[in-house]
């Protein structure tokens, strides 16, 4: 995504947002997920993005994007990559979820509005609100998770 004065806050407020639903993942076994990439078994894995999704957001609000990927060398810590849909009322965000040992990171690639604002204040309002209205309980800092956005 083209990076511009808000991009920073939006990053931070979907991070705030899915920091649950990703923490959910990590549970499952990084062995797992990465078999799944690796051996590209979308379903399952859109299976489980779904399952971990709609304990905190009302179903089909997210789901798995177009796959992911992973990194995964002899000497390194594995790190899973998934593409994610985020689709609350309003908006739609094609987002990249990083998750690591002890950390996730989020890193928007497109967001898209279906209305029209007056200004850029106006559209982190609505994405903020948006996610909100889509959640079943108030969201958490990321910050208070170990959480950080991907670069």
């Amino acid at each position: 995504m083209k990076q511009h004065e808000y991009s920073a806050d939006w990053e931070k407020i979907v991070a705030d947002a899915i920091c649950l639903v990703a923490s959910e993942l990590r549970l499952i076994d990084v062995a797992d997920l990465i078999s799944m990439l690796r051996f590209e078994r979308h379903g399952d894995l859109e299976d489980l993005v779904a399952s971990s999704a709609e304990l905190f957001f009302v179903p089909g609000t997210i789901k798995l994007g177009i796959g992911g990927d992973y990194d995964l060398d002899w000497g390194g810590q594995p790190r899973v990559l998934l593409d994610l849909e985020i689709r609350p009322q309003g908006v739609t965000i094609y987002a990249r979820l990083m998750l690591e040992q002890d950390r996730a990171g989020v890193e928007i690639n497109h967001i898209a509005f279906h209305e029209e604002r007056d200004n850029e204040l106006e559209y982190t309002l609505l994405l903020a609100e948006s996610l909100r209205k889509a959640a079943f309980r108030p969201f958490m800092e990321t910050s208070s998770l170990n959480a950080r956005p991907a670069a």
